[in-house]
This record gives structure tokens, C-alpha cells and sequence, in this order.
């Protein structure tokens, strides 16, 4: 097996367009049009990401690989064929919206299916042994994308069509799928909630996207029953609030379910300057949590971890973020300094409102017999 991390990557995904927005507010009416920006899902926290690695020199590091588009085969495992259809459609019409908050232009039906395919390469890739393990910088992102619409930025499953398409090939029985997004993995979860192959796990700001929604009793359905699992946390929860609901929680779990794989959707937008949401992580919090994620897959999966790029929308701040993920991915330590985490260190919640999300988190694990 080899020791390098795989960066997967294509300038294409960047070349995604969303339309003219305000934030995420369609202009028009009394929506002024931006004097700068647009749509919070931009090309920019990404390519400002990669642009920090390269200039630290992460980049040169890694194994850096692009990749297929996925098949009509591989999205029909996931996908209905008339979404499919009425995506490529509008796709080659100049685009529209195939859901709620979920525009998009001309071209973007193959953009998506190659952010789906650098999602379902990098799998292919650590599970062949080709690459420890694996980072996709997949744009449009996936994790709100439902079967038969898309939603919340996402048009197709990225990594529900990776996970499915190693299942098929690979013959695995049990995947993990840890979405760390701050919004709900609401896709993913519909997509595997009758299935035992699958333990969808989502840490997420309580009530945030989709709109009012927590989570915290859903557990799965039918054969599926017990393999669903989501972790809310309250608004301005922060680095030790996450910390315990991985240790407490999400490791213990996952310990527990003896994965093959363990993939991650790699949200960023739980930072402490994202326009999103609101709460308030830090570069090292990104760090500390994957690098106990690289740690439990050393034990139950023989290092076997791939993250997929989903939310984030904080351009001056994602890069440090995601920056100090991959270095825990890859083990590599390039100097580079975050201006805001001594900031963000100074703002987190006071003891007693830690204490108190810590308290509800430890009602959560003993109900799980954790």
C-alpha cells in the first residue's frame, strides 16, 4: 500500500456557475445586484484553497490526480433517471434550478458528474492501495442532493455515487459516511436510510439547513434501522463542543460498526467567520479532527479514509481550514501560519455554555449505550 496522499483535482469544477445572486438570494426585485461576488457558492474559497497549497508547497507534496466523469451508470445507482435526464436537459439549455436553492448553468450537468468522479476516483484509488488515503476538491458539492431533485447548492450525490459504485465493484458491506458539513447531510442520509451496507453519521448546527431541522431521533429505517445517526449542536457551539462529539460520539460509533471505508463530507463552513452559519471552529479544529479520524481508520480500516469538499464560504478563512485538514491527512507540516486562530481561539463560547452542550451530548452517547 502506498504512504501518499492523493489530491484529487480539476480546474473544471471551478468553471460551475450558479448565476447572478446575493449571497444566495437571486437578484432582481429588490435584491440588488453585488458590487462584488455573487453566490455564496463561488469558485473562490475553493481555488483560494488550492492556491495556498501550492504556494506552501502542500501541493507538491501529494499525489495530485484528476479523473473521469462518473457514468450514467454509476449516477443511476443513486439517481432517478428522469432527475437525470431533466438535469442534462436544462444543463444543455443554459441551465435553471432543479430544487430548492439549487441553480446552476450551462454545462454544469457534466461539471457535476466530474465532481462525482473525482469523488468515486479517489475511493477507487485507497481502495486499490495506490494512495493511503485521498482528498477530492469536488465542486458542485453533493451532500443535500436527494435521489429524484437537488438542493442546497448540490445536484448530484458525490459521494453516495462513489460509495454505491465501490459497493457494486468492490463487494464492501459496511461504508461510514462522517458528514462534517454544518448543515445537515440530509442527501446522503436519505439515500442509504433503509441500508445496514452504510452508517450515515452528520455532525450540524441544529435547525440550520434544511431550514428547522435537528435530527437527533432519526435512526434509520427497515434493514437501515440503527444506521443513521445525527449529531446536532447548538448555534455558536465550538472547537471543545466538537471535539467531545467526536470522542464521545462519532469514534465510539464508528469503533463499534468496523467499517472497510470511512469517507468524509468535508464541510468547512462550521468556521468561525462563515456567512452561512454560526458557529465557530477554527484551522485547528480541522486538524485535530482528522487527524483522529486518520487514527481511528489506522485501527478499524487499515488507514482506508477518503474527504470529499462540500460547504464553506468564508474565501479569506477556508483555506486555512482546509489546509490544516489535509496536512493531518498526509502528515506534512508546511509553516504556514493562520492569522485568525488566535482571534477565533479568543471567541469561543464561554465555560458554561460548553458545559451545557457538553452535558446534552453525553445524554445523546449514554441513549446509544456509549
Amino acid at each position: 500500500m502506498s504512504d501518499q496522499t492523493a489530491f484529487f483535482f480539476d480546474e473544471r469544477c471551478l468553471w460551475h456557475s450558479t448565476g447572478l445572486h446575493a449571497l444566495v438570494l437571486p437578484v432582481g426585485g429588490w435584491v440588488q445586484p453585488p458590487s462584488g461576488g455573487g453566490h455564496a457558492e463561488s469558485p473562490d474559497t475553493k481555488r483560494r484553497m488550492k492556491s495556498l497549497m501550492d504556494v506552501s508547497g502542500l501541493t507538491a507534496r501529494l499525489a495530485q490526480r484528476t479523473a473521469p466523469l462518473a457514468t450514467t451508470e454509476d449516477l443511476l445507482r443513486v439517481h432517478d433517471a428522469g432527475y437525470i435526464q431533466r438535469f442534462k436537459e436544462l444543463s444543455d439549455a443554459g441551465g435553471g434550478e432543479l430544487g430548492f436553492a439549487a441553480p446552476f448553468g450551462k454545462g454544469s450537468y457534466e461539471i457535476a458528474c466530474l465532481s462525482a468522479g473525482l469523488v468515486k476516483s479517489a475511493v477507487d484509488g485507497v481502495l486499490a492501495g495506490t494512495f493511503r488515503n485521498a482528498y477530492a476538491l469536488s465542486r458542485p458539492p453533493g451532500h443535500h442532493a436527494l435521489r429524484d431533485q437537488g438542493m442546497g447548492f448540490c445536484l448530484l450525490s458525490n459521494i453516495s455515487i462513489a460509495v454505491d459504485a465501490a459497493i457494486a465493484t468492490r463487494q464492501l458491506s459496511r461504508v461510514v459516511v462522517l458528514d462534517l458539513d454544518v448543515h445537515h447531510g440530509n442527501g446522503t442520509q436519505s439515500i442509504f436510510y433503509d441500508r445496514p451496507d452504510v452508517l450515515t453519521i452528520s455532525l450540524h448546527q441544529e435547525n440550520c439547513f434544511p431550514p428547522g431541522y435537528s435530527g437527533a431521533h432519526e435512526r434509520g429505517d427497515g434493514k437501515g434501522e440503527g444506521f443513521n445517526l445525527n449529531i446536532p449542536l447548538l448555534p455558536g457551539g465550538g472547537h471543545e463542543a466538537y471535539l467531545h462529539a467526536m470522542k464521545r460520539i462519532a469514534v465510539p460509533v464508528i469503533e463499534r460498526y468496523r467499517p472497510e471505508l470511512i469517507v468524509v463530507a468535508c464541510g468547512f463552513d462550521a468556521n468561525a467567520v462563515d456567512p452561512m452559519a454560526r458557529m465557530q471552529l477554527h484551522s485547528e479544529s480541522f486538524r485535530e479532527i482528522m487527524a483522529m479520524l486518520v487514527e481511528l481508520a489506522s485501527r478499524v480500516c487499515e488507514g482506508r479514509i477518503v474527504a470529499a469538499h462540500e460547504g464553506g464560504y468564508a474565501e479569506a478563512y477556508v483555506p486555512f481550514c482546509g489546509h490544516a485538514l489535509i496536512e493531518a491527512m498526509s502528515g506534512e507540516d508546511m509553516g504556514v501560519e493562520d492569522p485568525m486562530l488566535e482571534l477565533i481561539k479568543l471567541q469561543q463560547p464561554n465555560a458554561a455554555f460548553t458545559a451545557f452542550q457538553i452535558g446534552i451530548l453525553d445524554e445523546q452517547a449514554r441513549s446509544l449505550g456509549l
